[in-house]
């Protein structure tokens, strides 16, 4: 055993690297190569996919404005106590809506969230529903202009009925119906007056043309992409899977389904009939470059004899991923695992569910997303106290030792084997165990990964306000240029170094905060017996308050508070075993007694 691994702080970086490097082989890896492969198996061109009517086409015209869009088409309003928007008579899709009780910035008076985009905007989002049919003629598509037969408002208990016939014996009739939150029902019926049976099936789409660049500091530890329930599981595959080549599809076929494409916080899902089996595809087509991704089913075939009509039925949800909403969604529409649009994580979502649940549990009672976080933040350092506190009995025995160690080395500076043999019957005289502070890091892993999870996707933390902050979510808008505010001047709007000034050199209060208290972690540790190494340690705590700048002010106000805690167990352990601390001796400069020794 070398020196450098008797040092509490080179085993942790140690037992870090192993379980990064056992996750990712062991875990990662497999699964990233089951992905792969279930991709390249499934892979089809758009050609071969069941045609949709609502399938891009090769070649797209220029973007127009929202309005503009919106003015192409007669339109049927949606008024809700959630929603905002309406659905467009031509092609009858669902494209136009807004959430009501989310703002766009933290400024009461901004619009509200935009969901939906009509086609022809730019970045348009939409839901598309309808027949298929081989050798069908006259099947409603994205031109047909539709009739609103009844109702004027789409609201909750005031549907409105869509129709359209074709000429050739068919009438297509639509009811659309909402609630006062955010799911839809969709009821689609056909009526064969004709001479001649048909076969049609339902299908239903939604689509992105394109995806917004993602806001500065936004966190990829959140699925964003398509998703769904699927073949008896969750399938999720980001943006960046998909589109690695031209017209990708991933295909399913299932029941108890629903399939959809997911924000950070919002979601627009199709969930077919209960017990309908479906046919159900992910898809990534290319229209000159832009990226237009699709997720779509296809409803068992229905043959309709003349004289007789079929229905079928659908849900949608377009709106925010609220736990308690999805969850009653899933319990009243028996919509299987419609709580999973939410990114628990894939390994530890055992572990992220429980503390979402504590942590809201506590956020409906004090009423405050910043408190709750503090509070959740002191549990979690409670439930881990035994533990920690072994861990930091073993370290501040370790920096004990350490004068100790330092003789030993200038001793047998010239013979390392009898060094060693010194330094472990140190071990054993001063019941020293340089390994027990590993276990308890490796034991705290998975839940502090879990409350990162949970507060990347807690959507109660975004646009909270806590102290001088308006929103959790966001990073931490102060900055040392304009001293945190005292100087009217913004050095991201500098002509020509603000874009530099605001990415690399934006280190707000909580930043620095957060740096302080980790240089009070790494400083009661014991100290690298390589000179060069201990002063690498010395650059972390500045080469991370950097690097967690741009992460947002909930996050770091969890991190922060925490090394507090951390920094406060380490300091009455160290006082109790009369170890010299970096807090004592801050004290006793500042007091001007003499420097507090061992």
């Amino acid at each position: 055993m070398q020196d450098e691994s008797n040092r509490n702080t080179i085993i942790f970086l140690v037992c870090a690297v192993a379980l990064f490097f056992v996750y990712q082989t062991f875990v990662m890896g497999p699964a990233d190569q089951r992905r792969q492969a279930e991709l390249k198996a499934k892979q089809a061109q758009v050609a071969a996919v069941v045609a949709v009517p609502g399938a891009p086409s090769l070649t797209a015209p220029p973007a127009v404005t929202r309005a503009a869009a919106l003015a192409a088409s007669p339109r049927v309003p949606i008024a809700t106590p959630a929603l905002k928007g309406s659905i467009s008579l031509r092609g009858a899709p669902l494209d136009d809506l807004f959430l009501n009780d989310y703002r766009q910035t933290t400024d009461k008076t901004s619009p509200p969230v935009e969901l939906l985009r009509p086609e022809g905007a730019q970045f348009p989002w939409f839901v598309d529903f309808g027949w298929v049919g081989q050798n069908v003629p006259g099947l409603p598509n994205a031109s047909t202009v539709w009739t609103l037969s009844e109702g004027s408002t789409l609201a909750p208990n005031r549907p409105v009925t869509l129709s359209y016939t074709n000429g050739q014996g068919l009438t297509f009739t639509r009811k659309i119906e909402v609630d006062a939150h955010y799911m839809f029902s969709v009821t689609d019926t056909v009526a064969n007056q004709g001479a001649a049976a048909v076969t049609l099936a339902p299908y239903a789409s939604v689509q992105r043309q394109g995806v917004p660049p993602p806001e500065p500091g936004k966190a990829n530890i959140v699925h964003e992409g398509l998703i769904g329930y699927l073949d008896g599981r969750e399938r999720a595959f980001t943006y960046k899977d998909l589109n690695k080549g031209s017209g990708q599809t991933v295909e399913f076929n299932s029941s108890a389904a629903w399939t959809g494409i997911t924000d950070r916080y919002w979601l627009t899902a199709l969930i077919p009939n209960s017990g309908e089996q479906v046919h159900a595809a992910f898809r990534d087509a290319k229209i000159g470059g832009l990226d237009v991704y699709d997720a779509n089913y296809t409803g068992a075939a229905r043959t309709i004899s003349p004289g007789r009509q079929v229905t079928a039925a659908q849900h949608v949800f377009a709106g925010a991923k609220t736990v308690a909403l999805l969850q009653a969604y899933e319990k009243d529409l028996g919509i299987a695992h419609f709580d999973d649009a939410i990114d628990w994580g894939r390994f530890f979502f055992f572990v992220t569910r429980p503390i979402y649940l504590f942590l809201n549990f506590i956020y409906q009672r004090v009423g405050t997303f910043g408190v709750a976080i503090l509070l959740l933040t002191i549990c979690v350092r409670a439930v881990f106290f035994p533990i920690a506190q072994r861990q930091y009995e073993s370290m501040t025995k370790m920096k004990k030792v350490q004068p100790l160690m330092e003789e030993v080395r200038k001793r047998f500076k010239d013979d390392p084997a009898k060094q060693q043999q010194e330094i472990m019957e140190l071990y054993k005289r001063e019941k020293v165990n340089p390994l027990a502070g590993c276990l308890p890091i490796l034991l705290q892993i998975p839940v502090f990964y879990s409350l990162y999870k949970v507060l990347n996707i807690s959507i109660e933390m975004r646009h909270a306000p806590f102290l001088r902050f308006d929103d959790l979510s966001a990073r931490d808008p102060t900055t040392f240029l304009n001293l945190f505010g005292l100087i009217p001047w913004h050095p991201g709007q500098t002509p020509l170094i603000g874009p530099l000034l605001d990415q690399y050199l934006h280190l707000g209060i909580l930043p620095l905060a957060y740096g302080v208290t980790m240089w009070l972690t790494t400083s009661m540790s014991p100290p690298a017996p390589d000179p060069a190494q201990q002063r690498i340690f010395q650059f972390m705590p500045v080469i991370f308050t950097f690097i967690m700048a741009p992460f947002a002010v909930g996050l770091l106000i969890y991190w922060t508070w925490s090394n507090v805690l951390t920094t406060l167990q380490q300091y009455f352990m160290m006082r109790r075993f009369g170890v010299d601390n970096p807090i004592d001796r801050i004290i006793a400069r500042l007091s001007g007694k003499a420097k507090a020794t061992t």
